[in-house]
Order: C-alpha cells, then sequence, then structure tokens
C-alpha cells in the first residue's frame, strides 16, 4: 500500500491537473469531457488499464477519504469526483482554478 500511495502522491505532485479514471465509467468521461471543453491540459490515469490500479485505487482512497473515480486533483489538491467537479464549474470557480495551477484554459468563464 505504502508503494502505491508514494506514487499515487508523486504522480498527483508531476502535473498541474490529474484525473484518475477507468476507461468504462460515464462519470469520468464526463469530467474529462468537461475538462475538454475547457481547454484544460490535464493528466489521465485509466486505473483500470494500470497493473498497479486497484493498489493504487486503494491508496487515493485512503489518502481523500474517496473509494471512486473519477478522483481529480488540481494543483495537488484533491477537489472530488464528478459531482464536485461540475458543481464546482457551475460555480465559476473551476477555471480559476485550472488557470491558477497553469493549465491552459480557452475560456474565461463558466459554461
Amino acid at each position: 500500500m505504502e508503494t502505491a500511495m508514494n506514487r499515487a502522491k508523486e504522480i498527483v505532485s508531476s502535473y498541474p491537473v490529474v484525473v484518475f479514471s477507468k476507461t468504462y465509467c460515464p462519470y469520468c468521461k464526463k469530467v474529462k469531457q468537461l475538462l475538454t471543453q475547457l481547454g484544460a491540459s490535464f493528466e489521465v490515469l485509466e486505473l483500470n488499464e494500470m497493473s498497479d490500479g486497484g493498489e493504487i485505487q486503494s491508496a487515493l482512497s485512503e489518502w481523500t477519504g474517496q473509494s471512486t473515480v473519477p478522483s481529480v486533483f488540481i494543483k495537488g489538491k484533491h477537489i472530488g469526483g464528478c459531482d464536485k467537479v461540475m458543481e464546482t464549474n457551475k460555480q465559476g470557480k473551476l477555471v480559476p482554478l485550472l488557470t491558477e495551477a497553469g493549465a491552459p484554459t480557452k475560456v474565461s468563464s463558466k459554461l
């Protein structure tokens, strides 16, 4: 578990925006679609395609208290899952977070 936790933390600290995802998850697709529409640059890790994906998901659950995907981090801070990301965007707070993180966005207001 410690190795997976270290790997998860290393990944999160290496990129401005990280989405831990699963290829078949509709909520993951929704978040990735939103970030793409906003023009954000983000790193996606498809846990179901990684040999240690299960361990990383368990480590993320222990670290964040969230056991489901997507699990979104911006500038090293855990934002949450699909509902939380959508709500943050609706409140007009997502684009400023992305901009501050250095993940260029092509829009300056909420969708």
